[in-house]
């Protein structure tokens, strides 16, 4: 995933890194997880699309769309509190959040944007399970209309195939030491 070619990873980079390191860790997206999705009804026709292409996402990589739970909330503030409870209960590896945060003549972008993006990163820092940021965050309506249009380029597909490969490297990366604390000398 990336915004543009010129800002793409170069192909064989991960190869090459694996090559000249210890360690190289890298997930695909891999198959079935445990998916929830909490979704704004906030902008909620570019919400829906977004939903859409999570599902097509998960659909694509061999999640039982009957096996996913969504969520939703009223709009992109209310994001975080719902993947935390989501997470709490022990049922989910991943949540997904989308929302469509659109510049207006106020400074009200700036506070529901920054605090939605932070709520989640703290969930997920708290709960060391993946938080996935499908929130859009545009100056207009045309720009989140084009960015949850149908197809692959749709960012709730990204954010869906995100998610499932987070959880695969997840499961790859050693598991944490008890306390959070490293073993061994140093």
């Amino acid at each position: 995933m990336t915004s543009s070619d010129e800002t793409a990873l170069r192909p064989g980079a991960i190869a090459d890194v694996a090559q000249v390191v210890g360690v190289s860790y890298e997930a695909g997206a891999g198959g079935p997880a445990r998916v929830a999705v909490v979704c704004a009804k906030f902008n909620g026709g570019i919400t829906q699309r977004l939903l859409d292409g999570v599902l097509a996402g998960l659909k694509d990589h061999g999640v039982a769309l009957d096996t996913v739970a969504v969520a939703w909330v009223p709009g992109a503030v209310e994001l975080p509190l719902a993947a935390s409870r989501l997470l709490r209960c022990g049922d989910y590896d991943t949540v997904i959040a989308l929302g469509a945060v659109i510049r207006g003549d106020t400074a009200h972008f700036d506070f529901v944007a920054g605090e939605c993006a932070a709520g989640l990163q703290r969930v997920a820092l708290d709960s060391g399970v993946p938080v996935i940021f499908g929130v859009l965050t545009t100056e207009t309506v045309a720009q989140a209309t084009e960015r949850a249009g149908p197809g692959q380029g749709n960012k709730g597909y990204e954010a869906a195939v995100t998610a499932l490969e987070m959880v695969r490297l997840l499961e790859m990366l050693p598991a944490p030491a008890p306390g959070g604390r490293r073993t061994g000398a140093v």
